[in-house]
């Protein structure tokens, strides 16, 4: 194995690991793999409640998914998701990804760009055919309007343009019952901004012409885990605490906000040897970016599927250009707003 592998810097704003801390701002924010882990299979840590609203709404999509749903609704909407992917070969997955990003490249002239021709399009399009979506297209232009909105507390015009997706998604997704719907929809969404970050962070490291022959030996799922954890799409997630608890030697009172930074938790050096050091293949405490619990990520390794058929054939046929890259302004995710790469 090559020890000539990209470094990989924490992004800006990535907090050190250390004992659970009080940020007068946010609340409590979790940064070690143990506390991490811990709040993340403890019920005495729930997702924040969110509103509900009309039928077909975002405000409805948000309330009736199971990523945001209170405990009691909670099994019975995940188990909605996990049937629907059942069914779902996260081989095939991958080889339809892998088809996609042929045809783009093959269509493109000597660059392209992986953030708006790829990164969120194959995915989701991919995604939607196998979960019966009419026009699959059409069904991935809306769940990015729909993933811009997607968490609280947006621009009221985003969240008017996410209820018109949700519409247009409704209508194009196969006739199931109400809470099956909005369950499938959820599933694209959860698919879309995490997804293409994923791939543009891999295209961003692992494209540069300075990445060693040997890298090209070394399977795509080795280098997506090693992207996953030190540069997660997903940086964190919220919880709020219904009872008083005690992590990492901290008392937490009931009602306590808390940010679970997977970034940090990612580099602790008690989970994983020489944590800033990029090594495929590595044996560790385990990845905290798709989560883990009764509330990780029910599809996991259909996204990793997705991505992989992406990033199999940019490998092959593609490199990155030397431009500085910019991501995405949001609190908790880490997306590229474009990445330029040359066709081979």
């Amino acid at each position: 194995m090559t020890d000539d592998w990209p470094h990989i810097a924490p992004a800006p704003g990535t907090p050190a690991c250390g004992p659970p801390s009080f940020q007068p701002e946010s609340g409590w924010w979790m940064t070690r793999h143990a506390d991490v882990r811990a709040a993340l299979t403890d019920r005495a840590f729930q997702v924040p409640a969110v509103d509900t609203g009309p039928p077909g709404t975002l405000a409805w999509l948000r309330a009736t998914v199971s990523r945001f749903s209170p405990p009691g609704r909670h099994a019975d909407r995940r188990a909605v998701a996990v049937s629907a992917l059942a069914p779902l070969d996260p081989d095939d997955l991958r080889l339809d990804a892998a088809r996609l990003t042929v045809a783009v490249l093959d269509r493109a002239n000597d660059r392209v760009d992986v953030m708006r021709e790829l990164a969120r399009p194959v995915p989701l399009r991919t995604l939607a055919d196998r979960l019966g979506f009419a026009d699959p297209a059409a069904a991935g232009t809306a769940v990015v309007v729909v993933a811009a909105a997607y968490h609280p507390g947006v621009d009221p015009a985003l969240t008017a343009r996410a209820d018109r997706a949700v519409t247009a998604l409704l209508a194009l997704a196969p006739q199931s019952p109400p809470e099956v719907l909005a369950n499938l929809i959820g599933l694209l969404v959860q698919a879309c901004d995490a997804t293409a970050g994923l791939i543009g962070a891999a295209a961003h490291h692992l494209l540069n012409p300075a990445v060693p022959r040997a890298a090209g030996t070394v399977p795509t799922a080795d280098l997506l885990a090693e992207v996953l954890r030190l540069d997660p799409p997903v940086r964190a997630t919220r919880r709020v605490t219904v009872d008083g608890v005690r992590v990492g030697g901290q008392d937490l009172p009931a009602g306590s906000p808390v940010l679970l930074r997977f970034d940090a938790a990612n580099r602790d050096p008690q989970a994983f040897t020489e944590p800033a050091t990029f090594r495929p293949g590595r044996p560790g405490a385990g990845l905290l970016t798709f989560g883990t619990g009764e509330r990780g990520c029910p599809g996991d390794r259909h996204a990793l599927a997705l991505a992989s058929g992406v990033l199999d054939v940019l490998r092959e046929r593609c490199r990155r250009s030397p431009t500085l890259v910019r991501h995405e302004p949001h609190p908790t995710l880490r997306v590229p707003t474009t990445l330029e790469v040359s066709v081979r």
